[in-house]
């Protein structure tokens, strides 16, 4: 196992402990930053999960600039975000800072394409994200941050940029979905 490849498998390890500082109130108290207030058990949650997703930006870097890209990485990177940003969204929703319905759109497509890359990775052929994956990665990492952080910076402002994001999420993800499964409708109906 190469470094991108641990660096991959931490993110993984990083999802219970982040879930354990979002769902339990250890009763360290509340503080003001960034225009907000919230739980410190809220604030050091989500600057777990912003340290994980930038673990994912992080170990795709390091694969590509020192040729230590594998089929296990491909495979591997875009589950660990799909659980991390599956774990966070089912979190918001339970915190009634979003909608279920979107988060039941994106854990949906993500259970989908995950599918299809099972089904692409039965016929030996393994898929990197594209450039619209990596743009709804992003849009999502950014509105679920800015959600775990009582949308921090914003809140001042009046601007509910959390939300702003999601629903660009939200766009992004159908969008990237719809692309992921007419460019490998080939395999798709094969399978059938």
């Amino acid at each position: 196992m190469n470094l991108p490849n641990k660096i991959t498998v931490s993110r993984v390890l990083l999802i219970p402990v982040f879930m354990v500082f979002m769902l339990v109130d250890l009763g360290f108290g509340r503080v003001h930053v960034g225009g907000t207030e919230l739980s410190v058990e809220h604030l050091i949650g989500g600057l777990i999960f912003i340290f994980a997703s930038v673990t994912d930006w992080l170990d795709g870097f390091i694969a590509r600039k020192y040729g230590l890209v594998t089929n296990m990485g491909k495979f591997l990177d875009p589950l660990a975000d799909k659980l991390l940003v599956s774990a966070a969204m089912i979190i918001l929703v339970e915190l009634g800072a979003a909608p279920s319905w979107i988060v039941i759109v994106i854990i949906s497509r993500e259970f989908a394409v995950t599918g299809l890359r099972l089904i692409l990775a039965g016929g030996g052929e393994v898929v990197a994200a594209n450039q619209l994956g990596k743009i709804k990665t992003t849009a999502q990492i950014l509105a679920i941050a800015s959600l775990l952080l009582n949308n921090i910076f914003f809140a001042s402002l009046g601007i509910p940029f959390g939300i702003i994001m999601l629903y660009i999420a939200l766009i992004f993800t159908v969008w990237s979905g719809v692309d992921y499964f007419y460019k490998n409708r080939r395999v798709l109906l094969d399978s059938m």
